[in-house]
């Protein structure tokens, strides 16, 4: 795949695999990585051959957020570079959550303010034993941003988001799973097999299905009732009708495993 200056990709069978690579500097967000991961998610989402996605980090660190030392550099411009940091930090976001492929993120260390932003917005989240969340934000007098006003009120609740916000509380890995921030934890040294094995049974799974999966849950908290009923009734009308569909249908009249893959028909994304 593609090479890039702040990222590490690569493509193993119908899974892409995207580790955050300045390890040197905590794996911050910096012009050139946020915008790189802004184009490379795009790149992603415009690939069908992509099946599932895997974003993780080298290093010690997940991500430590947005690389403040740069910003101390910006001098007048501060407010025009900010802006087109998390301009960029946004697109990427915005283009993992819609994308049709399931999003792992692997959460190998530390993942602070904008990190715990960004990993945040995975479908599934994998955290390592020694992984530790905190926003961070107001420590250097900064606000919120990267989605985590969005994602972490409907995962945690208001109260709780409240907390982390204005007191910068680090959570270890475990408390991040009982806070419903992290799908599971697992070992260090476990952690990319598990998130490679996981992201290759959902690559094997209907395309279709967990493309829609997304639409919805990205769209339920914003609908009435009726409206969200009526976009569920069109999905899977549609995920009826497509290849992957009838797979599964006839798989389950005959009592046998389905054999995804097809993914040709109507497109319920």
């Amino acid at each position: 795949m593609e090479q890039f200056e702040t990222l590490s990709v690569e493509r193993i069978d119908d899974v892409a695999v995207i580790e955050l690579n300045r390890p040197q500097a905590a794996n911050c967000l910096n012009e050139a990585m946020t915008a790189e991961l802004a184009a490379l998610a795009n790149s992603i989402d415009a690939n069908e051959a992509v099946k599932a996605v895997v974003l993780t980090a080298r290093g010690r660190f997940f991500c430590a957020g947005g690389d403040v030392k740069a910003m101390s550099e910006f001098g007048n411009q501060v407010t025009e570079k900010v802006k087109r940091l998390a301009d960029d930090a946004h697109r990427a976001i915005s283009a993992l959550a819609r994308m049709h492929a399931p999003v792992i993120v692997a959460v190998n260390g530390v993942a602070a303010g904008g990190g715990f932003s960004l990993a945040m917005s995975g479908d599934l989240v994998l955290a390592a034993e020694s992984a530790s969340f905190t926003m961070a934000y107001t420590r250097a007098g900064l606000s919120p941003d990267g989605s985590s006003t969005y994602f972490m009120p409907r995962l945690i609740g208001l109260r709780r988001l409240q907390e982390l916000l204005f007191t910068n509380r680090t959570l270890s890995a475990r408390e991040a799973l009982d806070w419903n921030l992290v799908t599971r934890v697992v070992r260090d040294d476990a952690l990319r097999a598990e998130a490679l094995a996981l992201a290759r049974d959902l690559a094997n799974g209907p395309a279709n299905s967990h493309a829609a999966i997304k639409q919805l849950l990205l769209t339920g908290f914003q609908n009435g009732l009726e409206t969200q009923m009526e976009i569920e009734g069109r999905l899977i009308a549609r995920a009826a009708a497509s290849a992957d569909g009838q797979e599964g249908i006839t798989a389950f009249r005959d009592r046998r495993e389905p054999r995804f893959g097809s993914n040709t028909g109507p497109n319920v994304g």
